[in-house]
């Protein structure tokens, strides 16, 4: 294996085809450049310069070595400066998990903000459900995930609150209660309620429940649907009503409007935290920058 001190040595020599210059350029002594030199060559197995008391040359072997040590000293530079760069974060790769709620306005202020500041980091976005997410964190296929409170501890996993939205009812247009800014949630009671999976989220099903029981009543579920948009599908054709983040407002369709709930007495419950969750036993700078850009932005989706 030959050192790269050597080939740095050897590039000297053969860029200024003089011992002398090339010892002062590399602040040392001709002496030892010439033996590291010599040392070379043996490695080689061929002689790298032709020298004589007047003039020193490359040989054909010499000019086709200076390629070749010139393109691995620069792969060298290039793997070092890229190095530095994802140990600072600057550069590599980012995979980020986040529920489909915060593609409407919270992601992509986010991302913006990152692509701005970062845009040698790639990013892979991919939608998953708060369960899903955690799967992916767990086995090390995400670096951060966005997600809703996932209702069970995680000790795996790092978890920090970056934002909170309200909870709006979605009804449909001809509803009798689509007239009022502000519907009292009680006034749902006999209302059909379509609703996620509770094994896609128990976080955000257990506190919908919770919700209902302090108006008084036990929803009636009678349709369950993964994906938000399936859901505001269903309640625009009139299938029930659904309690969705304050967010999906901004993806408003026709046929559906979107209402504030009152609960009397419930505070907070009537909010959605949004959780940034990370596995904090792999060392990942760009999702740390991720986080720095995330803490800044605002706190209330709307």
């Amino acid at each position: 294996m030959i050192e790269i001190r050597l080939l740095r040595q050897f590039v000297a020599v053969a860029e200024e085809l003089h011992f002398h210059r090339a010892a002062e350029r590399l602040h040392m002594a001709q002496p030892p450049l010439s033996q590291a030199i010599r040392r070379l060559e043996a490695e080689i197995g061929a002689p790298l310069f032709v020298r004589n008391n007047r003039n020193v040359a490359l040989t054909l072997a010499g000019v086709s070595f200076l390629e070749t040590a010139r393109n691995v000293l620069g792969a060298l530079e290039t793997g070092v400066e890229q190095a530095r760069r994802v140990a600072s974060g600057t550069s590599g790769s980012l995979k980020i998990v986040f529920v489909g709620t915060l593609h409407f306005n919270f992601l992509p202020r986010v991302v913006q903000a990152f692509r701005s500041r970062l845009p040698d980091v790639e990013l892979t976005l991919r939608e998953a459900t708060t369960n899903e997410q955690i799967a992916a964190l767990k086995a090390g296929l995400a670096d951060i995930g966005l997600m809703r409170r996932p209702g069970v501890a995680v000790p795996e996993l790092v978890f920090e609150r970056i934002a909170r939205e309200g909870i709006v009812v979605a009804l449909p247009e001809g509803h009798a209660q689509a007239a009022k800014q502000r519907v009292p949630l009680a006034a749902l009671a006999e209302d059909d309620f379509i609703a996620t999976p509770r094994s896609e989220g128990m976080g955000f099903y257990d506190q919908m429940i919770a919700l209902c029981n302090a108006a008084g009543f036990s929803p009636r579920i009678v349709q369950e649907a993964r994906q938000i948009e399936t859901i505001t599908g269903l309640v625009a054709g009139g299938l029930g009503i659904a309690l969705v983040p304050a967010s999906v407002r901004q993806g408003l369709r026709d046929g559906i409007v979107f209402r504030q709930i009152v609960v009397e007495g419930t505070g907070d419950a009537s909010f959605l935290d949004v959780l940034a969750a990370w596995d904090a036993s792999r060392p990942t700078p760009a999702r740390d920058k991720f986080l720095d850009i995330v803490r800044t932005t605002s706190s209330l989706i709307s």
